[in-house]
């Protein structure tokens, strides 16, 4: 999740809007891509700890689990009070999301490439410079509110600043509309729609990736009275009434409304931490939770201070509390991750009015439907150790 911008949004949540990395002198010197991590140091480490004691079983374990990723992809330098790191909380998602389709940049068609693409909220552009260097034939513009894309680009990629709440004022149409985590910026997602619609040409695609909230837990390790459950509550509750909801539950009804055509909807699980026993999704959880981990206090920060009210000194208790469940291998809990795509029909001019995005109410935790994978299975807890008398 990430800070709620001042105006209107075009960095998603859920990471910082905020990428100091093109600021940083020694940028240049740290690693572009992240090294996998290391997992076998700590596969063990991480149910040892019985109930009796809850700070080593998620604490310490954390901090192991991520020695190896910060080092190789963390290169953090301090400066008149500020991090910056090699990789950005934006580069971060960035892997997340793209270890999560199997290295693809999108599941529509326009994988295989394009002609004019627009990415939508573009943040620090990594995945419109990595699209554009694939398909050298396709000129790809990237858009945002802040300009913290790098100086040095491919050829064939673009960056403007612009509020894609306003007008687009976009001559030519696009063959590819893109956008991803932009859950909570949007304060009217069915003109989002609409607008891509309409900037596309016919037979052209659009697609969204989000995160959804509620998140979801398949065997009742997260409970309603959960610190991790009412943090997540009042984000969603003080996003409402910004009137900036978390709306990925709607992309597929927004873009069938509006006129797309073969609207597919995949929802897949990111663990919230090394929970799971398939190492695939054990590596996915370590790298969510390095992402989440970082966001939870600014994603926290901006909704309850200014939404409900809360003061900071609030709110940071708050989010203690929510960190401590969020590392616990022990609530086998997931994000779930919207991805939607649809294409605008071969006769298609204009776009059809579209509904207002619902209050959505939390409930209580349950399984997400249709969510990939249907089963997974958390590591089998095991007992601390005891010294022989």
């Amino acid at each position: 999740m990430a800070s709620i911008p001042e105006t209107s949004a075009a960095s998603p949540l859920p990471v910082d809007n905020v990428d100091d990395t093109a600021n940083s002198p020694n940028s240049s010197e740290a690693p572009d891509t992240p090294a996998t991590p290391d997992h076998d140091a700590d596969d063990a480490d991480d149910h040892e700890a019985g109930d009796d004691d809850g700070d080593s079983a998620v604490d310490v374990p954390f901090r192991e689990s991520l020695t190896s990723l910060r080092s190789s992809i963390m290169a953090y330098q301090h400066e008149n009070g500020r991090t910056y790191h090699a990789m950005s909380a934006g580069n971060l998602q960035h892997h997340v999301l793209t270890l999560t389709i199997e290295g693809n940049h999108c599941l529509c068609p326009k994988n295989d490439g394009a002609k004019r693409v627009l990415d939508l909220g573009t943040g620090t552009g990594i995945w419109a410079m990595e699209y554009a260097d694939a398909h050298p034939e396709a000129e790809v513009i990237g858009v945002d509110l802040s300009p913290v894309q790098p100086e040095f680009v491919p050829p064939n990629c673009y960056f403007e600043i612009d509020d894609l709440e306003k007008e687009w004022t976009w001559n030519r149409p696009f063959d590819f509309v893109f956008c991803r985590m932009m859950a909570g910026s949007f304060s009217d997602y069915g003109s989002i729609v609409q607008k891509a619609f309409a900037h596309l040409e016919p037979g052209g695609y659009f697609e969204a990736q989000d995160m959804g909230l509620p998140m979801g837990c398949d065997d009742g390790t997260l409970t309603k009275d959960s610190d991790f459950w009412t943090w997540m509550s009042l984000v969603m509750e003080s996003l409402q009434k910004m009137g900036r909801p978390i709306a990925a539950q709607m992309w597929k009804v927004l873009m069938e409304e509006a006129g797309f055509e073969d609207v597919t909807e995949t929802v897949y699980k990111w663990p919230t931490n090394r929970w799971p026993r398939e190492p695939k999704y054990k590596e996915l959880g370590q790298w969510s939770l390095a992402n989440m981990d970082s966001a939870l206090e600014p994603s926290t920060l901006a909704p309850l201070t200014r939404g409900l009210g809360w003061t900071h000194d609030e709110v940071m208790v708050l989010v203690s509390k929510a960190r401590k469940q969020l590392r616990d291998p022990n609530i086998h809990a997931y994000w779930p991750m919207y991805f939607v795509h649809g294409r605008k029909p071969l006769n298609g001019t204009e776009p059809n009015p579209t509904s207002q995005i619902p209050s959505i109410d939390p409930g209580t935790p349950q399984p997400i439907k249709n969510a990939l994978p249907h089963v997974l299975e958390p590591e089998p807890r095991r007992l601390k150790k005891t010294q022989a008398q």
